[in-house]
């Protein structure tokens, strides 16, 4: 089998996030040729694509105007999470900053229905919460108007379709938000969802005519169901269930009264198009001709005859496909390539699952390399992040390298996760946070019985809450590991707290426990207070500007750690929460793949 080099695998590219200009003629989508996201265009299925954008920084999303040729775009510095909107005319080639304010955090919500303004969220009046604004589409910097004071982590869902409303979400938690509309001429802001305890409104729309509110909520059940919320009354009405499976969210084109929402089966995505003609009725379309992986980003055409949806899955690439509604035919329009490595060479998983001390099963996609020699197989144990994630199907450059190499690959769905549902995700809070690292034990146990594995060759890797999962599993767990590999993970619970970004803080809390109630017990999870556990290699990796885990826990941990196992330390100071940058990506996971080799591959069998 022929094999390549990390680089190769790096310059495999990701075409999605795509949008149909106001004539329908073209696509916009983001996709990483140079290196980082950057916008592009297309206007037939397969054709050359035009790139819009230059930029060394990584552009994060790009909508069209509803009625005019110019594209919304948002983009941070250094992975500084500070997003700035601008507007790019494709046809010249101008391109206009609209926030200019380089210190906050802006998130968009949309145009309205005639292009003349749009919304988003902001934290430049306060770092801690986010406020609502509306701006014109030729406004910059302080031509934006507050319409809404927040005092928590807001997000806008869209204007109403006669653009005299817009629908405002607060999030407490992942497991946790509501949903208001708030009225542009009055202020007025009108609460739908008030509730007990934790219950998740997400995805809300609005409908067609303007008079109800569509959304997936777990309100009356254990998994995301769609609901209507009629504004007059007040009253829910249940419009699809998912059974035993979340049904994860909701799109609706106002004019054409088209819509598509989205089933997370096993964490494979099943979508619905249908017609809305009536509010409680939805007419399904032809199912769509789609590869069998992870879809979303869906954008209807101008006339709602067509949408394009982005598709990824294990073993290909993520690309932009459009839907024609009427027959379920779909097209891909986008290729974004694969540097020359064969795609028959990418390698699906299988969907497994393994007991835990509790009895209870818990999923994981298994992924074996092309050659498993029989208890000659080293695996790496990937774990997400979140920690109310879900590691789903899709395309993975780093772990189609990692197979090539002879690694085989295990990633789980250990309680907490999201895609099974409330209970699931609820079994890992506070202080039943250990449980879920008792189910990476319990993944390690599952793995030493597989006739494929070497059991003295088993990697602990994960980003983020998954960093802290590593630190965990190798100081609750020591005896389990050759090696741990750690990206911008946390190793103290209450310093990673006091040191997030204000606008986290509360709702991080909310999974975690708070530094008033739970600082005891979070010092006592906390992996660098147990770091003289640890007795395989470790290597941590940090992006410098981290706003989310900040680096200061690479640092504390690596200084505590070097005294008890060998460990290995990579800063990059122009980047955030992970890697974006070509150069970056390559370096690190070179990086990775040498230490790996150095502690795993070469390492002697241990002693029976």
């Amino acid at each position: 089998m022929r094999t390549y080099d990390i680089e190769r695998y790096l310059n495999i590219r990701s075409a999605y996030g795509a949008s149909f200009s106001a004539d329908g003629e073209r696509l916009s989508f983001l996709m990483d040729t140079t290196g980082v996201p950057q916008v592009w265009t297309v206007d037939s299925p397969g054709a050359w694509p035009e790139q819009r954008t230059f930029y060394e920084e990584r552009v994060t999303f790009a909508s069209w105007s509803p009625e005019r040729p110019e594209v919304a775009f948002g983009m941070d510095k250094g992975g500084n999470e500070r997003a700035q909107l601008f507007r790019l005319e494709p046809d010249t080639g101008v391109i206009e900053n609209l926030t200019e304010h380089p210190d906050a955090k802006h998130r968009w919500g949309g145009w309205s229905h005639d292009g003349e303004r749009f919304a988003f969220t902001s934290n430049r009046r306060d770092n801690a919460v986010f406020d609502v604004y509306v701006q014109a589409r030729n406004g910059t910097g302080t031509d934006a108007e507050l319409v809404h004071e927040g005092d928590g982590w807001l997000t806008v869902g869209g204007f109403s379709p006669d653009d005299s409303k817009l629908i405002v979400q607060e999030a407490y938690s992942n497991f946790d938000q509501d949903v208001s509309v708030l009225d542009l001429a009055t202020g007025e802001l009108t609460h739908l969802t008030p509730h007990q305890g934790t219950v998740r409104f997400q995805s809300p729309e609005w409908g067609p005519d303007g008079e109800n509110v569509y959304m997936v909520t777990d309100r009356g059940s254990d998994t995301l169901e769609l609901v209507r919320y009629e504004l007059d009354s007040g009253a829910f009405t249940t419009v699809e269930t998912g059974g035993d499976h979340e049904l994860e969210g909701i799109s609706i084109d106002h004019d054409s009264r088209r819509l598509v929402y989205s089933r997370n089966v096993e964490g494979y995505t099943e979508l619905t198009f249908g017609e809305l003609t009536a509010p409680d009725r939805i007419d399904a379309l032809p199912q769509p001709d789609l590869p069998n992986g992870v879809a979303g980003g869906v954008s209807f055409s101008p006339d709602g005859e067509r949408a394009a949806v982005t598709v990824t899955a294990s073993a290909d690439t993520a690309n932009v496909y459009v839907v024609e509604l009427a027959t379920g035919d779909a097209e891909r329009w986008t290729l974004a390539a694969t540097a020359g490595i064969p795609r028959d060479t990418f390698v699906p998983p299988e969907l497994v699952r393994y007991p835990t001390f509790d009895g209870r099963d818990i999923p994981a996609f298994f992924t074996l390399p092309e050659e498993s020699p029989e208890g000659e197989t080293p695996v790496i144990v990937d774990i997400h992040g979140g920690p109310e994630s879900q590691r789903r199907p899709s395309f993975s450059a780093v772990k189609q390298y990692f197979l090539s190499r002879g690694y085989a690959y295990f990633e789980p769905n250990v309680r907490g996760s999201a895609g099974y549902g409330k209970a699931y995700g609820h079994l890992d809070d506070v202080e039943k946070r250990m449980d879920s690292v008792a189910d990476i034990e319990a993944a390690v146990e599952w793995l030493h019985d597989h006739p494929a594995v070497d059991p003295d060759k088993i990697v602990a890797m994960g980003g983020s809450y998954g960093g802290f999962m590593v630190l965990a599993a190798m100081t609750e767990y020591p005896d389990l590991w050759a090696a741990g590999v750690d990206i911008v993970g946390i190793a103290n619970f209450v310093t990673f707290l006091e040191n997030t970004g204000d606008w986290r803080r509360e709702l991080r809390e909310a999974e975690y426990g708070s530094l008033e109630d739970d600082r005891e017990f979070l010092e006592s999870i906390s992996p660098i207070n147990n770091v003289e556990k640890i007795r395989a290699p470790l290597f941590v990796l940090h992006g410098e500007n981290d706003p989310r885990v900040p680096v200061s826990e690479a640092h504390q941990l690596v200084e505590e750690a070097r005294e008890h196992a060998h460990v290995r330390e990579l800063i990059f100071d122009d980047e955030g929460h992970g890697f974006t940058k070509l150069e970056n990506r390559i370096e690190a996971y070179s990086q990775i793949a040498d230490f790996l080799d150095e502690y795993v591959r070469s390492a002697p069998a241990a002693d029976d």
